[in-house]
C-alpha cells in the first residue's frame, strides 16, 4: 500500500487562483474507487496501490492542461512501505501515540 502526497499547480495562467484546477482534479478522483484520497489545504494525499496512484496522478496531472494550461509543474511525494500495511490513519495514529507519551 502506498501513500502518495501530489501538488498539480499550472503556470502562468491569466489568474493566481488554482481552485478551479484542483476542483478539476478532485473530479478526476471522485470517478474512481481504487485509491482513497484526502485533500489538504496544500495537495491530496492518496492512498492505495502504486500503480494505481501513478496512473491518478497522470490524470491529475493532465487536467490543467485540458482546460488551457500553457504548462503545469507537479510535486509527488511518495511513502511506498512493504513491512507493514501503512494507511493515512496508521500514520497520524502513530504520531498522536507519541505526542500523547510525551505529554
Amino acid at each position: 500500500m502506498a501513500i502518495v502526497e501530489v501538488t498539480v499547480a499550472p503556470l502562468g495562467t491569466e489568474s493566481t487562483s488554482i481552485s478551479s484546477y484542483v476542483a478539476g482534479c478532485q473530479k478526476i478522483l471522485e470517478k474512481q474507487d481504487k485509491v482513497k484520497y484526502t485533500l489538504t489545504p496544500m495537495g491530496t494525499i492518496l492512498e492505495g496501490d502504486l500503480n494505481d496512484c501513478m496512473k491518478l496522478v497522470r490524470k491529475m496531472h493532465e487536467t490543467p492542461f485540458q482546460v488551457g494550461a500553457e504548462r503545469v509543474t507537479t510535486q509527488i511525494k511518495i511513502d511506498d512501505r512493504r513491512d507493514v500495511n501503512g494507511t493515512m490513519e496508521q500514520k497520524l495514529d502513530s504520531v498522536k501515540t507519541k505526542i500523547n507519551k510525551d505529554s
